[in-house]
């Protein structure tokens, strides 16, 4: 009877065993579900995992400036480098893209001057709240600061302005913060002029309708709008001179010496100007594999880049003149290159 007994106890003992060891196996699996949620899941994580990730947008500007044109390549580089599908939209510029990138589906990507991505970070000049939605991908080319007119304005100098009617950029964009900037080195203010508020075509447009006589476009040259005004009709672009561009350079650092080449719209001489950066901006909140392949994207493949800026875009100079956060995907690709 006692042996029976035994052996009864026996089997009950495994059986509660194996009744243990199950539960521990589910809680064991529960614990390493939810440490895979808390190290990066989607019930712990705020980004997208790349795989997530099917198309981006590109905010560029207007249809005639160089962000327009080299969008269409970028996109595209993208597109065929990272299977993400991309595409380049048209917008009103860099502080509008700027604005953009606050929002959840405005875009993902964007082209902005350096100065404006600073005024952006730091909620300055046409930003009334510090925008921290962005950070850097990297720096592109020098965008010249045009004062494009003609020959038939008789407009030689900045003072010749005076009670002109001159395109100052479109509204929420670079250029103008750029023509207020450059007018206060020359003395003048908006209340001397007549401002426009047009895009590069509209500018370039309004110049050969006789309706404006003269545009500030900030793009890099050569920029598509003034070659197009320049089949029809003699442009000139008027100068900085080196004085003023030391002044100007003294009070905003972001700011380079520039020059117009001989030849760039049919210009018999070099002409001096001043020039900020052209760069690219990316949502902080993108993985940072997917940011690592788009900066890869482009800077590993310049030389499918048609448009003459095309031979200014460098992986070794691509963190020069940013003043603001680099994403770590980007940082990554760069740090790869030293």
């Amino acid at each position: 009877m006692k042996t029976k007994q035994f052996r009864l106890l026996m089997l009950l003992s495994a059986f509660a065993l194996l009744i243990l060891a199950a539960c521990g196996s589910d809680s064991g699996k529960e614990k390493e579900d939810a440490d895979k949620e808390d190290a990066g899941g989607d019930s712990a994580s705020t980004d997208k995992p790349a795989s997530d990730i099917k198309f981006l947008s590109l905010l560029t500007g207007g249809t005639q400036g160089t962000y327009y044109a080299l969008g269409g390549t970028f996109a595209d580089l993208i597109t065929t480098e990272t299977g993400i599908k991309t595409t380049a939209e048209v917008s009103q510029a860099s502080a509008a893209n700027m604005t953009a990138l606050q929002e959840d589906d405005k875009g993902e990507i964007a082209f902005v001057q350096t100065d404006i991505a600073y005024y952006a970070t730091e909620g300055k000049m046409m930003f009334k709240e510090k925008i921290d939605s962005f950070s850097a991908l990297g720096a592109l080319y020098p965008e010249t600061v045009q004062l494009v007119t003609t020959e038939a304005s008789g407009i030689k100098t900045y003072a010749d302005l005076k009670g002109k009617k001159v395109s100052v950029g479109a509204p929420g964009s670079g250029t103008y913060a750029n023509a207020e900037q450059l007018l206060e080195i020359h003395g003048l203010t908006m209340d001397d002029i007549k401002p426009q508020n047009l895009d590069f075509g509209e500018s370039t447009d309004g110049i050969q309708a006789g309706q404006i006589d003269a545009a500030f476009i900030t793009a890099g040259t050569p920029t598509a709008a003034v070659e197009a005004l320049n089949a029809t009709t003699k442009v000139n672009i008027i100068g900085v001179d080196a004085g003023k561009a030391d002044e100007l350079i003294a009070k905003y650092s972001y700011y380079a010496k520039d020059t117009v080449k001989a030849g760039t719209y049919g210009l018999a001489n070099d002409v001096e100007t001043v020039s900020v950066l052209a760069m690219l901006a990316v949502k902080k909140d993108l993985p940072e594999d997917v940011v690592y392949n788009m900066t890869k994207a482009i800077y590993d493949n310049t030389e499918k880049i048609s448009h003459p800026k095309g031979q200014l875009i460098k992986a070794e100079t691509a963190l020069d003149g940013i003043g603001i956060e680099v994403h770590p995907g980007a940082q990554k690709y760069f740090d790869e290159k030293k």
